[in-house]
């Protein structure tokens, strides 16, 4: 059975269509409501968004349904996902609700569901979910004086704080470290900065006065533009730059030259590795994973296990094989030593702490491998079935034979939004260029 209302991570949509209005947001609440509540105990929900609008409405939305099953919730206001994904544990909650689009512009937004124990819900979950969504709910309904209560919790930022400081060395400070942190104008806003700040660094902030709008808008990790002009004009060491939720990180090194997900991710397993704490010598990766990053490891005596692209992907093989770091290119790194989740601020306190450890520049720390030339061909597409067109097939089918000799190319629809992605790699920029054009050309 095909799922309606959730994708490859939550659900996501145009605020107020149909997938996101406050009537269906109501009836996800209820069918939530209905799903976890199990045993004799007061059941509790934890509930975070980032700074879109909409956030507003989807919130209250989800909680009157989830209020008229008797539970009860706990609204955080604006909080990274990790920090929902971290306090459902934390708290003893039945469920966890992140309202955020992640990277989308502010006009998108979506919920991340979590459950008692702070992990994604499986695809069985969900669909069970929607089928309770397209029931007789009202039959579910409890009495009056069984209805839920609503809670704001003012200190969740602050726990999440506490929670990061445990993340690093208590040995290790950042005095004499200068940063500039972009928030996205996301749900960092609050968290980020002071976490920085509490542990000595001189913190320069931008991306950090969201208006409801502005979330993502020339800004955060998809846009690195202002990140690196600002670390150069501040003579800064580092710059941090998140995403809307908190959950992906991208880094400037000190000349403004930005390192993704793929660079991070090496550093951080092999320090692992030099600590002795890598386990089984494997790190996850998809198969977006620039291959010039599994030739190094493979040099450390690193094997890198490749899945499908995203987070949840990446986490369910990191539990199936004991493998206790993973991510993507996109700064969607996964340390379970620490979090269940991915989560920018932990991954940026273990690189902070690598680089103060190692007393070298940024450049210089974060060279782990050169890249094979690799170019990311965003199209856009009227259906999620163009990889079924036949001529379409035929056409990468072609290309495949003709990057098969000296690299590849992944295609696969996006999970959350109407394009079609197209990764091309090749040893060669001369190669990869051709190629890349030939692509655009296809679809222009």
């Amino acid at each position: 059975m095909k799922k309606k209302y959730f994708g490859t991570d939550g659900i996501r949509a145009r605020s107020n269509s149909e997938k996101l209005n406050g009537l269906t947001l109501m009836k996800l609440g209820m069918a939530l409501g209905q799903y976890f509540k199990t045993g004799d105990h007061r059941h509790r929900v934890v509930i975070g968004k980032d700074t879109r609008l909409s956030g507003y409405m989807i919130e209250q939305a989800v909680t009157s349904g989830l209020l008229s099953m008797g539970m009860d919730v706990f609204l955080f206001g604006p909080i990274p996902t990790p920090a929902v994904a971290m306090l459902t544990k934390s708290m003893r909650a039945d469920l966890g609700i992140m309202i955020t689009a992640s990277h989308n512009k502010f006009e998108d937004n979506g919920l991340k569901i979590f459950d008692k124990d702070g992990n994604k819900l499986s695809d069985e979950t969900e669909l069970k979910i929607e089928e309770l969504m397209n029931s007789n709910l009202e039959k579910s309904l409890i009495n009056s004086e069984s209805i839920g209560r609503a809670k704001r919790l003012e200190d969740a930022n602050a726990r999440y704080v506490e929670f990061l400081k445990n993340t690093f060395p208590k040995s290790q400070r950042l005095d004499g470290l200068k940063i500039v942190m972009d928030c996205a104008n996301g749900a960092s806003y609050i968290s980020a900065p002071l976490i920085l700040w509490e542990l000595g660094a001189e913190v320069i902030e931008i991306g950090n006065s969201p208006d409801g709008f502005n979330i993502n808008e020339n800004c955060g990790s998809t846009d690195t533009r202002l990140l690196s002009e600002r670390v150069i004009e501040e003579k800064a060491d580092i710059g941090i730059a998140l995403d809307g939720d908190g959950d992906r990180i991208i880094i400037s090194d000190e000349n403004g030259h930005i390192v993704d997900g793929d660079q991070i991710l090496g550093l951080l397993s092999l320090d692992l590795k030099n600590r002795g704490q890598l386990l089984q010598n494997k790190v996850v990766g998809t198969s977006m994973t620039n291959k010039g990053l599994e030739k190094k490891f493979n040099d450390h005596g690193i094997e890198l296990v490749r899945t499908d692209v995203g987070d949840r992907y990446v986490k369910e093989r990191m539990i199936q094989e004991n493998i206790n770091i993973g991510g993507e290119q996109s700064g969607h790194i996964i340390m379970r030593d620490f979090t269940n989740t991915g989560d920018g601020m932990v991954v940026a306190l273990q690189i902070l702490s690598v680089l103060k450890s190692n007393k070298k520049n940024v450049s210089d720390l974060m060279k782990f491998f050169e890249p094979i030339p690799q170019k990311l061909i965003n199209v856009k597409v009227d259906s999620r079935d163009i990889l079924e067109n036949e001529k379409t097939n035929n056409f990468f089918s072609q290309i495949e034979e003709k990057v098969a000799d000296q690299g590849r190319i992944i295609v696969r629809m996006s999970g959350t939004e109407l394009l079609l992605r197209v990764m091309v790699e090749c040893e060669t920029e001369k190669r990869l260029n051709e190629i890349s054009d030939q692509v655009e050309k296809y679809f222009s």
